[in-house]
């Protein structure tokens, strides 16, 4: 397995945990918008009909060829802040998810949103 050059290459693949337990499908990549960097891939999980996209951490996300491997564990993946798969990530839930990841969060120097989705 090896780091991703354009992870955006990995939409539509499965998502796995360190044990390869399948969490979801990759749907879409958010950016960290200081650095411009992969920072949070959104995972499309559920049954049809009753799906939603959850958030995951990218940092020491490795990619096979045939899934995107990351580096937290399933169950806390399932218990992220989620939205509806036609929703979007608002503002105020940038925080929370960085701290259910025991992530450091920090807006930009203006007050600017950290995550955006290209």
């Amino acid at each position: 397995m090896f780091e991703a050059a354009n992870i955006r290459d990995w939409i539509g693949l499965p998502v796995v945990d360190e044990t390869e337990d399948k969490i979801g499908t990759l749907e879409s990549i958010y950016y960290d918008t200081a650095t411009s960097e992969p920072a949070f891939g959104a995972v499309t999980t559920g049954l049809p009909g009753f799906q939603k996209l959850l958030f995951v951490p990218l940092v020491g996300a490795t990619v096979a060829p045939k899934h995107l491997l990351v580096t937290f564990p399933k169950k806390l993946v399932k218990d992220a802040p989620s939205i509806p798969t036609d929703g979007e990530l608002e503002a105020s839930t940038e925080p929370v998810l960085y701290e259910h990841y025991g992530l450091q969060y920090q807006t930009g120097s203006n007050g600017e949103r950290r995550l955006g989705r290209r």
